[in-house]
Protein backbone atom coordinates (compact mmCIF):
# COMPACT_ATOMS: atom_id res chain seq x y z
CA UNK A 1 0.00 0.00 0.00
CA UNK A 2 0.89 3.71 -0.51
CA UNK A 3 1.13 6.21 1.75
CA UNK A 4 -2.46 7.76 2.93
CA UNK A 5 -2.98 11.10 3.65
CA UNK A 6 -5.82 13.30 4.68
CA UNK A 7 -6.27 16.29 2.49
CA UNK A 8 -8.62 19.13 3.10
CA UNK A 9 -9.04 21.30 -0.04
CA UNK A 10 -11.00 24.80 0.96
CA UNK A 11 -13.19 26.47 -1.28
CA UNK A 12 -15.06 30.18 -1.03
CA UNK A 13 -18.82 29.75 -1.31
CA UNK A 14 -20.84 26.82 0.24
CA UNK A 15 -20.92 24.64 -3.00
CA UNK A 16 -17.65 22.53 -4.28
CA UNK A 17 -16.53 23.50 -7.57
CA UNK A 18 -17.55 20.49 -9.94
CA UNK A 19 -13.81 21.15 -11.84
CA UNK A 20 -11.73 20.54 -8.64
CA UNK A 21 -13.72 17.39 -8.12
CA UNK A 22 -13.35 16.18 -11.38
CA UNK A 23 -9.68 17.37 -11.35
CA UNK A 24 -9.74 14.56 -8.33
CA UNK A 25 -11.81 11.73 -10.00
CA UNK A 26 -9.38 12.30 -12.80
CA UNK A 27 -5.84 11.36 -10.93
CA UNK A 28 -8.50 8.09 -9.29
CA UNK A 29 -8.90 7.00 -13.01
CA UNK A 30 -5.65 7.21 -13.93
CA UNK A 31 -4.48 5.03 -10.92
CA UNK A 32 -2.46 7.72 -9.02
CA UNK A 33 -4.39 8.01 -6.10
CA UNK A 34 -7.15 5.84 -4.31
CA UNK A 35 -9.84 7.36 -2.90
CA UNK A 36 -10.25 6.04 0.45
CA UNK A 37 -13.15 8.41 2.51
CA UNK A 38 -14.22 11.78 1.82
CA UNK A 39 -16.77 14.19 3.41
CA UNK A 40 -18.15 17.31 2.19
CA UNK A 41 -17.66 20.17 5.12
CA UNK A 42 -19.71 23.53 5.19
CA UNK A 43 -19.75 26.60 7.17
CA UNK A 44 -22.89 28.66 6.43
CA UNK A 45 -22.70 32.75 6.67
CA UNK A 46 -23.87 32.47 10.26
CA UNK A 47 -21.28 29.96 11.05
CA UNK A 48 -22.98 26.60 11.15
CA UNK A 49 -21.26 23.38 10.33
CA UNK A 50 -22.29 20.94 8.57
CA UNK A 51 -20.86 17.80 6.79
CA UNK A 52 -21.95 14.79 4.09
CA UNK A 53 -20.47 12.31 2.34
CA UNK A 54 -19.63 13.40 -1.55
CA UNK A 55 -21.41 10.49 -2.80
CA UNK A 56 -24.31 11.99 -1.45
CA UNK A 57 -23.95 14.21 -4.36
CA UNK A 58 -25.25 13.67 -7.76
CA UNK A 59 -23.09 15.87 -9.63
CA UNK A 60 -19.94 14.28 -8.04
CA UNK A 61 -20.70 10.56 -7.97
CA UNK A 62 -18.09 9.92 -10.53
CA UNK A 63 -15.58 11.26 -8.10
CA UNK A 64 -17.06 8.64 -5.66
CA UNK A 65 -17.34 5.76 -7.38
CA UNK A 66 -14.83 3.22 -5.92
CA UNK A 67 -15.78 4.77 -1.82
CA UNK A 68 -17.37 1.69 -0.06
CA UNK A 69 -19.98 1.74 2.49
CA UNK A 70 -17.60 0.43 4.43
CA UNK A 71 -15.55 3.54 4.92
CA UNK A 72 -17.05 6.04 7.11
CA UNK A 73 -13.27 6.78 8.49
CA UNK A 74 -13.96 10.55 8.30
CA UNK A 75 -16.59 11.80 10.69
CA UNK A 76 -17.91 14.01 12.70
CA UNK A 77 -15.01 15.04 14.84
CA UNK A 78 -13.20 15.56 11.87
CA UNK A 79 -15.71 17.99 10.22
CA UNK A 80 -16.07 19.63 13.37
CA UNK A 81 -11.82 20.54 13.06
CA UNK A 82 -12.40 21.57 9.75
CA UNK A 83 -15.46 23.56 10.58
CA UNK A 84 -13.48 25.83 12.80
CA UNK A 85 -10.35 26.62 10.60
CA UNK A 86 -13.43 27.22 7.65
CA UNK A 87 -14.31 31.02 7.18
CA UNK A 88 -18.32 31.35 7.23
CA UNK A 89 -19.87 30.96 3.86
CA UNK A 90 -16.96 28.61 2.48
CA UNK A 91 -16.89 24.52 2.22
CA UNK A 92 -14.36 22.29 2.23
CA UNK A 93 -13.53 18.93 0.64
CA UNK A 94 -11.73 16.28 3.11
CA UNK A 95 -10.20 13.41 1.32
CA UNK A 96 -8.71 10.72 2.67
CA UNK A 97 -6.51 9.27 -0.61
CA UNK A 98 -3.66 6.61 -0.77
CA UNK A 99 -1.21 7.76 -3.21
CA UNK A 100 -0.84 4.49 -5.29
CA UNK A 101 2.02 6.08 -7.30
CA UNK A 102 4.22 5.76 -4.50
CA UNK A 103 3.37 2.63 -3.40
CA UNK A 104 5.95 0.78 -4.43
CA UNK A 105 8.99 2.91 -3.17
CA UNK A 106 6.66 3.08 0.70
CA UNK A 107 6.68 -1.12 0.26
CA UNK A 108 10.55 -0.71 -0.52
CA UNK A 109 10.96 2.10 2.79
CA UNK A 110 8.81 -0.27 4.92
CA UNK A 111 11.12 -3.65 4.22
CA UNK A 112 14.32 -1.65 4.94
CA UNK A 113 12.88 -0.78 8.34
CA UNK A 114 12.18 2.71 7.37
CA UNK A 115 9.56 5.20 7.49
CA UNK A 116 8.27 8.54 7.02
CA UNK A 117 10.22 10.82 9.77
CA UNK A 118 8.52 14.07 8.53
CA UNK A 119 6.54 16.18 5.72
CA UNK A 120 6.64 19.66 5.07
CA UNK A 121 3.63 21.07 2.41
CA UNK A 122 4.72 23.73 0.91
CA UNK A 123 1.80 25.81 -0.39
CA UNK A 124 2.00 27.15 -3.93
CA UNK A 125 1.94 30.49 -3.51
CA UNK A 126 5.65 29.99 -1.78
CA UNK A 127 7.05 27.99 -4.96
CA UNK A 128 5.71 31.04 -6.77
CA UNK A 129 7.40 33.47 -4.85
CA UNK A 130 10.88 31.32 -4.74
CA UNK A 131 10.23 30.53 -8.66
CA UNK A 132 9.80 34.23 -9.29
CA UNK A 133 13.17 35.03 -7.34
CA UNK A 134 15.25 32.87 -8.55
CA UNK A 135 14.43 34.20 -12.05
CA UNK A 136 15.44 37.92 -10.80
CA UNK A 137 18.30 36.52 -9.63
CA UNK A 138 19.15 34.74 -12.80
CA UNK A 139 18.62 37.79 -15.00
CA UNK A 140 20.28 39.99 -12.45
CA UNK A 141 23.27 37.34 -12.81
CA UNK A 142 22.94 37.92 -16.21
CA UNK A 143 23.08 41.68 -16.75
CA UNK A 144 26.35 41.62 -14.43
CA UNK A 145 28.33 39.34 -16.49
CA UNK A 146 26.93 41.40 -19.78
CA UNK A 147 28.29 44.78 -18.36
CA UNK A 148 31.70 43.10 -17.33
Amino acid sequence: MGPVECLVLAFPGERLAVAAVTAIADLRKEGQVRLIDSLVVTKSAAGEVSSSELAEYEEYEEAAAEIGPEANLLGPEDAAEVGETLEPGSCALMLLVEHVWAARAAEAVREADGYVAGRVPIPHAFVEQARAAYQEAVAAAETTTARS
